[in-house]
């Protein structure tokens, strides 16, 4: 079964999918080995991990193409893509869309901000028209060969314009063919009950944490009426306060000691970046001959 059908069925079930991201295939690798259902390869994670960047516009489509192909190399799970917003218009979202699956990628998610976009966090977001926006959406399902890649429509206006532009530009996204609808921002626990009450499914929530959104449990959003709860930049960030502290304390001692217990061994490092798989198939060939 393909990786999009994987994930279409996932979306069938009446769970809610947790749905873990990263920027690096190190991260999307021990997100596969913690048993999630799927990933998410996030415009903000790729930026900080893998060029240490902030999610301003300033990684655009060949980048996403690296890392999903590295992350393609070491990972099995369905993958949702963050491509921002297509890195164009109609043409360029044709390219996005169908490069997308030549990779294998279960779902594309594009966005209505201008280029260049920034984090859906960030404040001073601006919006493309409606008609633009929609316009996209519609090239993203003309261009998929694939009917059962999914495209995820995302609308950043809350920012801007308020919650009911979002609510219904989102409705607009679902008559022209979107399969899921992702409002980024919502700022209070009202706006995501109401996005869950007067939104079609499935839809995805986005916490961010400390972020705009209110955080919540993914038991929490399915009973909102959410199927996705996706956790796009988690690991990267515990990354950057785990790494700090470790650095700001080697400076000030010299000294690595106090931090092994915190630290995962050598041997289970190697583990988790498969070296155990790759001495078993390299034995395997040596046991043939």
């Amino acid at each position: 079964m393909s990786h999009a059908k994987q994930l279409r069925a996932l979306l069938d079930k009446p769970e809610i999918i947790v749905v873990p991201g990263g920027g690096s295939p190190l991260e999307l690798r021990l997100i596969e080995e913690g048993g999630f259902a799927a990933a998410y390869i996030s415009g903000y994670a790729t930026a900080a991990a893998r060029f240490g960047v902030p999610d301003i516009g300033l990684v655009a489509y060949a980048e996403i193409e690296d890392v999903v192909l590295a992350s393609r190399r070491v990972t099995d799970l369905p993958l949702i893509v963050d491509c921002d917003t297509g890195y164009g218009d109609v043409v360029n979202i044709r390219r996005t869309v169908q490069g997308m699956e030549t990779l294998g990628v279960a779902a594309i998610q594009i966005e209505d901000q201008t280029w260049p976009k920034r984090c859906g966090h960030m404040d001073g977001k601006i919006v493309e028209p409606r008609e633009v926006a929609v316009r996209k959406v519609r090239a993203a399902i003309a261009a998929r060969r694939d009917p059962d890649t999914l495209i995820i429509a995302r609308t950043d206006s809350r920012g801007p314009h308020g919650l009911d532009d979002a609510i219904e530009r989102c409705l607009m996204f679902k008559e022209a063919g979107a399969d899921v609808l992702f409002v980024d921002g919502p700022e209070t626990d009202e706006e995501l009950s109401r996005i869950g009450d007067q939104l079609p499914g499935p839809l995805l929530a986005n916490m961010s944490e400390t972020g705009k959104t209110p955080l919540h449990s993914a038991g929490e959003l399915e009973a909102l009426g959410f199927a996705i709860a996706l956790f796009p930049s988690s690991t990267v960030r515990l990354t950057v306060r785990a790494v700090e502290d470790f650095l700001k304390d080697l400076k000030a001692t010299g000294d690595s000691r106090q931090w092994v217990e915190r630290m995962a061994s050598l041997e289970s490092t190697n583990r988790a970046l498969g070296l155990d798989a790759i001495h078993a198939f390299d034995q395997s060939i040596a046991t043939r001959n």
